[in-house]
């Protein structure tokens, strides 16, 4: 049995991750389909295609499903119509939360958002009721042997990045948005590996979880949200305590 149950939980796992993938290349592909027809599809002279195509090489989005969204946005395999709508709420411990969808049933993804919030103890909100707590900045995940400050500062300080924070053999870079496209081209030119790029929104306070139950309840809360269809990005500004997230980690 022992054998079986071992096999059960890494077919499992790999099914979670399947799914996760494939969630995400759904998520580019809607954005690379979105910029392409609101712009164009030469990335030259579509910065917002540009982005597009960064993030969905640091995902190691295959080649045909690029090629297939930008077709789909320029109209030659069909019209697309998507609406960008931004939801903001309340999640347990008074998490602010920002939920970016890119729909065709603005119905649709107004009810499953509020559900959302609903059974995992939050709450939606107004426009603007959050979003003033957060910036956009251009972000990058390094990992790996590249995942080191000193490394890092040589090859993006002159490309304009902010600030670099490096934990647990992952490294953030952040910078403003204007910036996003020359960190692209020093990172490739330095041969840095990237695992996320992208322009996002980053809460400038956030809130310091140090309860084990609100902070079941806000990852429940962000998964839950980030499993639906028509959303593309969760940006919430929270960070939970050490001595809870290690309590977490053996559960």
């Amino acid at each position: 049995m022992s054998g079986h149950s071992k096999w059960a939980n890494i077919k499992h796992q790999k099914e979670a991750a399947d799914k996760k993938k494939g969630k995400v290349f759904s998520s580019l592909g809607k954005e690379i389909m979105v910029a392409a027809k609101m712009g164009g599809g030469d990335p030259d002279g579509n910065p917002r295609l540009r982005a597009a195509l960064t993030a969905a090489r640091a995902a190691n989005m295959p080649n045909l499903n690029v090629e297939r969204a930008i077709k789909k946005g320029c109209g030659e395999l069909g019209d697309v119509t998507f609406e960008e709508i931004v939801y903001e709420g309340y999640g347990p411990a008074g998490v602010a939360v920002l939920v970016d969808c890119l729909t065709d049933n603005h119905n649709r993804s107004t009810s499953e958002v509020r559900l959302a919030f609903d059974r995992c103890n939050g709450n939606m909100a107004g426009s603007g009721a959050v979003a003033w707590m957060f910036k956009r900045q251009a972000h990058f995940l390094v990992t790996g042997e590249w995942a080191d400050e000193d490394k890092l500062m040589d090859v993006v300080l002159d490309a304009g990045a902010d600030d670099i924070e490096v934990d647990d053999g992952e490294a953030e870079i952040w910078a403003a948005p204007e910036n996003f496209e020359a960190l692209v081209k020093a990172l490739s030119d330095a041969g840095v590996p990237t695992e996320e790029a992208a322009i996002i929104r980053r809460p400038d306070t956030k809130v310091n979880l140090k309860d084990a139950a609100a902070a079941r309840q806000v990852l429940r809360l962000i998964d839950r949200l980030e499993e639906l269809d028509d959303v593309q990005l969760v940006t919430a500004n929270f960070e939970i305590d050490d001595s809870i997230a290690d309590q977490l980690d053996e559960e």
